[in-house]
């Protein structure tokens, strides 16, 4: 039988006080079938999305077996694949061992080590890492292993994605072989099913909805666009008309993109209102930037992929995809960001005809079709770009060409009959109007002894 309350799981009166203070009366469904599992011991893999409580699902059991600090070495490893979302874990632990004295620690790059360093050697009971950092820290002697009892991988396929697999085989190498391990991953790809069969024991499986499905609270709309120049158009109207947009994150494929929105919605609103997040923002700009986004300081973040896993915010009512992601499993985790504990949320989609087969894919990936939307009338459609049509046009061939090897392309045979000529042209400067044809055999060329 389900637990109906978080009482049900017989946590201890610090822990449950933790949960009713943060807001918390009735565990979801990820929270009701892997808790009972993780504190009988047994190892789990969860496939569950974004938003649907699995850090407190695997948070809370591991603070009911620590109970309160001890020793000075780590009981409980979790690996993280980016410094956003190790920070939301540590975050959520704080939160839920408010009333206890365990201690636990963040390690990331992007950061000197030192403090870090010195933090682990005053004792520490969980540490939340990426997986780069901890190996760092460890290979210089600072982390004693021998004493973990609990490794958590979290976000799995994320990790994989991007390309996480050896530091992950190194840490498993420096961890005790008897230990309980859990995994949680949004999807079930091979390479986690690989993962899995190496790091897991006759693991209990939970999964709380159908892999790569959206959250049924996030309403989907899909806008069909020529050019970048209309996407900003349809952006703009789309804030004017959007009375009910209360906390926005827009999604942007590169970090040039992001920044041409961010100077947009700056030039609209001003920086008070607007924050940015991508790879070559600082760390203390990043953390700062979520910051504020997340206590209300402003409305609207715009941020590339690198955050799409590590922003947990509990009240988004949109998200705006202003590029259709590449990686297509990107989109569920984008929007993921809106509809969070169980609240309604938007997600729109601007796609441009190169996208369309990306939006082909995705469509396939969450069994969904996107509802399109009518563009607005009060948005002006510009003509597109020369240069940026070419783009469009060799790339539409390339998504092509990945289907069918042999299809040669019309940007193909328009550049091979462009080649002709122009080969042509030159051929016909270079000879003179009165040369006559040589004809084969002869001995006279142009009038001149051999």
């Amino acid at each position: 039988m389900a637990a109906a309350t978080f009482e049900d799981f017989k946590f201890n009166k610090q822990i449950l006080s933790a949960v009713a203070d943060a807001g918390y009366t009735t565990p979801t469904p990820i929270q009701q079938k892997a808790i009972p599992p993780i504190l009988n011991g047994q190892d789990v893999m969860g496939i569950a999305q974004t938003g649907t409580g699995k850090t407190a699902a695997y948070v809370l059991p591991l603070l009911m077996k620590l109970k309160y600090a001890q020793g000075e070495n780590p009981r409980a490893l979790i690996v993280s694949p980016t410094r956003e979302l190790a920070m939301q874990i540590e975050e959520n632990i704080k939160t839920f061992a408010v009333n206890t004295d365990l201690r636990v620690i963040v390690l990331y790059g992007g950061l000197g080590p030192k403090t870090q360093i010195e933090q682990i050697s005053k004792g520490i009971d969980i540490i939340v890492a990426t997986p780069g950092r901890f190996l760092d820290i460890y290979l210089a002697g600072h982390i004693v292993t021998k004493t973990i009892t609990t490794l958590v991988l979290d976000e799995a396929d994320k990790m994989m994605d991007m390309g996480f697999m050896p530091q992950i085989n190194r840490i498993l190498e420096i961890v005790p072989v008897k230990r309980q391990n859990l995994l949680f991953s949004a999807t079930m790809s091979e390479k986690v099913h690989s993962l899995a069969g190496n790091f897991l024991e006759f693991p209990t499986v939970i999964e709380v909805t159908p892999q790569a499905t959206t959250a049924e609270t996030v309403t989907q709309q899909l806008y069909h666009v020529p050019n970048v120049k209309t996407k900003i158009n349809l952006l703009k109207t789309l804030l004017d008309q959007e009375g009910e947009i209360k906390k926005l994150i827009i999604f942007c494929k590169t970090r040039t993109a992001a920044e041409d929105v961010y100077k947009f919605l700056t030039r609209k609103y001003g920086e008070a209102e607007v924050k940015v997040l991508h790879a070559n923002k600082g760390q203390n700009t990043r953390i700062n930037s979520i910051n504020s986004f997340k206590n209300d300081e402003v409305k609207i973040l715009v941020a590339t992929d690198v955050a799409s896993r590590g922003i947990d915010v509990s009240d988004v009512s949109h998200v705006i995809n202003f590029d259709v992601p590449v990686v297509i499993e990107d989109y569920v985790h984008r929007i993921g960001r809106t509809g969070r504990a169980y609240n309604s949320g938007v997600a729109i989609t601007f796609c441009a005809p190169s996208e369309e087969y990306y939006i082909g894919k995705i469509q396939k990936l969450i069994r969904q079709t996107i509802p399109v939307c009518a563009i607005p009338e009060a948005v002006f459609i510009e003509e597109t770009p020369y240069q940026e049509r070419q783009d469009q046009n060799r790339e539409i061939d390339l998504q092509k060409r990945k289907e069918n090897p042999d299809f040669k392309g019309a940007f193909h045979e328009k550049k091979s009959l462009a080649q002709k000529k122009k080969f042509a042209a030159e051929r016909a400067k270079r000879t003179p109007s009165n040369a006559k044809p040589f004809k084969h055999g002869s001995n006279k060329r142009s009038g001149r002894k051999r």
